[in-house]
């Protein structure tokens, strides 16, 4: 059965403005493991899934709130 729900891929240009992370903030942040990594979709392409990088985004939001609210 197909799913109905699309994933959105992104370029990296898009995730930078989204995100608000250069390129090499992007990938420490990866290598670190606090960022989606994206997914290959050609021999030297890749994207990241939109709802990926929208929940890292939801998630540092969580963060500061919980920050801020002790």
């Amino acid at each position: 059965m197909p799913s109905k729900v699309k994933a959105a891929l992104l370029r990296e240009a898009e995730v930078q403005v989204i995100s608000g992370l250069g390129h090499s903030s992007l990938y420490a942040a990866m290598r670190d493991g606090r960022f989606p990594r994206p997914v290959r979709v050609g021999p030297r392409t890749v994207r990241w899934v939109a709802t990926e990088v929208d929940a890292f985004i939801k998630r540092r939001i969580a963060e500061r709130d919980a920050t801020q609210a002790t």
